[in-house]
């Protein structure tokens, strides 16, 4: 048997690079560790270090993402929720039908099993805490490889958020190919 699917994203809110989400499935009857809980409420060694607990003890995990371009072609939103779903088809079909449960308040139209939406459900439900871990670390990484790429623009400090460091570069360099250009910030310059 198995716990219930959980649900979460990474990354909405960044001026660049994608928007990464992750469902996460454990056995039924998991102890889970103490250190699971919502990802923001972490530091990035406390993440890194249940991002591979996690990875050895759940059943499975799906990540999907879109890119900056998604985001501006179809809106943070939507790409959002088609990221969810894609994290969902990357789960072994047998998984399915099972309760799946999603951070936040909406549900993405593309899931083909039902699920439900819970506010806060990163904190309540270990699952989606799991779930928001392996999101934000695979984009944190991500954005660790871009600033590699677009060094000018400082992502191993902020990773790609909207802070003082970065909107200051925003207005220095542009924007760069993985800047969403579709967000104030971007757009403005």
């Amino acid at each position: 048997m198995r716990e219930c699917i959980g649900v979460d994203e990474a990354g909405r809110g960044a001026l660049a690079g994608p928007v990464v989400a992750a469902a996460v499935v454990f056995p039924e009857g998991v102890s889970f560790h103490p250190l699971i809980r919502d990802s923001k409420k972490m530091t990035a060694i406390q993440r890194e270090l249940m991002f591979d607990w996690i990875q050895s003890h759940a059943l499975s995990i799906g990540v999907g993402m879109c890119s900056a371009t998604t985001i501006d072609r179809i809106n943070i939103l939507e790409a959002t929720m088609l990221a969810m779903s894609r994290a969902v088809s990357q789960l072994p079909t047998q998984l399915l039908p099972v309760s799946i449960i999603i951070d936040g308040n909406r549900v993405p139209k593309h899931l083909k099993s039902r699920a439900t939406a819970l506010v806060q459900g990163d904190k309540l439900v270990p699952s989606i805490s799991a779930a928001s871990i392996v999101a934000k670390v695979t984009r944190d990484r991500i954005m660790t490889a871009l600033d590699a790429k677009f060094s000018a623009y400082g992502f191993l400090q902020h990773k790609g958020y909207g802070t003082l460091v970065h909107r200051q570069a925003l207005q220095v360099h542009g924007p760069s190919a993985c800047h969403r250009l579709t967000f104030a910030p971007c757009r403005l310059v």
